[in-house]
C-alpha cells in the first residue's frame, strides 16, 4: 500500500495545511492501493508564493545551467524507471509492458527532446532593426489527466523548466502515484527550491 501525505513544495515535503485525505483505486483489481492527501487553496497559495520567489532567480539562469539540472533529472529519471513503471501499472492499472515500455518511455522522450531544443533555441533573434528576445513568461499551473499521467506530467514540466518557468505541479487525483515519484526525481537531481512544487487534490483545488 502506498501512503503519500505531504506535498513538495520549497524544496521540501511539507504536511498539508489542512488534513484530509483519499483512498486510490487500482482499476485492473478494482482493490484501494493506496492513500494521497488532498490539498486545499491555502496548499496551492503556499506553492504559488514558492514559485514566485524562485522566478526571480530561475528565470535569470543561463542556458548552461538549465541543461544541467536537466540532464541531472534526465540521469535520476533512468535510475528509477522501473519504479515509476510500475508506480503507472498501480495507478491506471496498465499492463506491466505497457506502463514500464511506453508510458515511462514517453516521458523520457519529452525530456530528451526539452534537452535537445534547450542546446539549439535562439532566445535572442535579430530581424532587421529589431531584436526579438524570447524569455519565460513565469509561474506556470500544471494539471494533468489520469490516462497518460507520465506523458501530459512530463511534457508539460520539462519544456517548462527549460525556458526558465516556475511551476506547480497537480496530478491527477485517480492517478497521483508516478508524479509523486517524480517528484522526488526533480528534488534529487538538484533542482533549486521553488522551481518545481507539487500539491496532490481534486480537480477543483
Amino acid at each position: 500500500m502506498r501512503e503519500y501525505l505531504k506535498f513538495y513544495i520549497d524544496g521540501q515535503w511539507v504536511d498539508p495545511v489542512t488534513a484530509k485525505t483519499a483512498e486510490v483505486i487500482n482499476p485492473a483489481t478494482e482493490a484501494v492501493s493506496g492513500t494521497i492527501s488532498l490539498g486545499s487553496a491555502a496548499d496551492v497559495d503556499k506553492a504559488v508564493a514558492a514559485a514566485r520567489r524562485a522566478f526571480e532567480t530561475w528565470g535569470e539562469t543561463s542556458v548552461k545551467d538549465r541543461l544541467e539540472i536537466l540532464q541531472a533529472i534526465q540521469a535520476e529519471y533512468a535510475k528509477r524507471s522501473d519504479e515509476l513503471g510500475d508506480a503507472v501499472v498501480e495507478e491506471m492499472g496498465a499492463p506491466v509492458g505497457l506502463g514500464r515500455g511506453f508510458h515511462v518511455g514517453l516521458g523520457a522522450g519529452h525530456l530528451q527532446t526539452a534537452i535537445d531544443v534547450l542546446k539549439e533555441f535562439p532566445f535572442e533573434q535579430q530581424k532587421g532593426a529589431s531584436l526579438i528576445r524570447y524569455e519565460p513568461i513565469g509561474v506556470c499551473g500544471l494539471i494533468t489527466p489520469w490516462n497518460w499521467p507520465m506523458n501530459q506530467t512530463c511534457v508539460k514540466i520539462f519544456p517548462a523548466l527549460a525556458a526558465g518557468c516556475t511551476m506547480i505541479l497537480k496530478p491527477p487525483q485517480l492517478a497521483p502515484y508516478s508524479a509523486q515519484i517524480l517528484a522526488e526525481i526533480i528534488h534529487d537531481a538538484g533542482t533549486p527550491a521553488g522551481v518545481f512544487n507539487m500539491v496532490q487534490g481534486q480537480g477543483s483545488v
